[in-house]
């Protein structure tokens, strides 16, 4: 995650959320994105958490170079070493700031961001600069959940609750919960040429048991656990009982054998 000093990333870096990041992949989180890579592209890759997807973004280039860029230092000592570990030696990790990257104009041929712009208050800011930061004709990447597609079975009044309350707490900070659906608009209003947008969708679905048990797990932990619910506290839109049924509706839905759930992400490729 990367912003700017008045922005707030509603998850933080509980380790609920860092097991959600490190599951993460350029196959599973940017697959439009993975056709339009070859060897000795320039990559950066903004808001880049744990490094999993840079990772795996740098062997799709190499031997290209690719700067991975944070907020947080403490998430880019995991990004290093997960790369170490993997032997990845053509990218590095620094911190860094969207709405102002320390790198001069076209420096890069792609520029690609996954769940960033939807914590920003000024996401067509970040997406200005992320343009002017990519070589004319490079690639602008951008992937972004929308709260308000998620779907799942079976009904639970519960999740409802948790829906509206992450929508109200992600207002309360500036934040669009719904960006998915945003995208497209975000991208015209920070100046790319509209015929070289595409524009996309893409989904995470839980649906084995395995699947289930992590996911509600995770996020049974974040009700209570995370930045999330710090805001929610802070910002007095529910109290700690309030969390904690939120937290075993999650669990609830993880324990039901047909139990299904899925994540709407939006996706936008721009030409720069």
């Amino acid at each position: 995650m990367s912003t700017g000093p008045a922005d707030v990333y509603l998850h933080g870096h509980h380790d609920s959320v860092l097991r959600s990041h490190r599951w993460r992949s350029a196959a599973n989180s940017a697959a439009h994105l993975l056709p339009h890579l070859h060897p000795g592209m320039s990559l950066l890759d903004v808001g880049c958490g744990p490094g999993t997807v840079t990772a795996d973004l740098a062997q799709a280039v190499a031997p290209g170079h690719v700067v991975g860029i944070d907020a947080a230092p403490g998430v880019l000592e995991e990004a290093r070493a997960h790369a170490a570990e993997r032997g990845v030696d053509t990218v590095r990790f620094e911190t860094g700031d969207v709405y102002r990257l320390g790198f001069a104009d076209a420096s890069f041929d792609v520029v690609h961001a996954h769940q960033l712009l939807q914590h920003l208050t000024d996401p067509v800011a970040a997406l200005r600069e992320m343009r002017r930061v990519a070589r004319p004709g490079g690639l602008v990447s951008v992937r972004e959940s929308d709260y308000g597609g998620f779907t799942w079975f079976p009904h639970s009044d519960g999740l409802e609750e948790w829906r509206q309350l992450y929508r109200e707490v992600a207002a309360a900070l500036g934040a669009q919960a719904d960006a998915g659906r945003r995208l497209s608009s975000w991208v015209r209003a920070a100046g790319f040429d509209p015929d070289g947008i595409v524009v996309g969708a893409g989904t995470w679905c839980y649906a084995t048991a395995e699947e289930r048990t992590w996911w509600s797990r995770l996020w049974a932990d974040r009700c209570v656990a995370s930045g999330f619910a710090t805001a929610a506290l802070e910002h007095h839109l529910a109290d700690e009982v309030a969390l904690e049924q939120l937290a075993e509706a999650w669990r609830a839905w993880g324990d039901e054998p047909d139990g299904w759930f899925v994540v709407l992400h939006g996706e936008v490729l721009a030409t720069a």
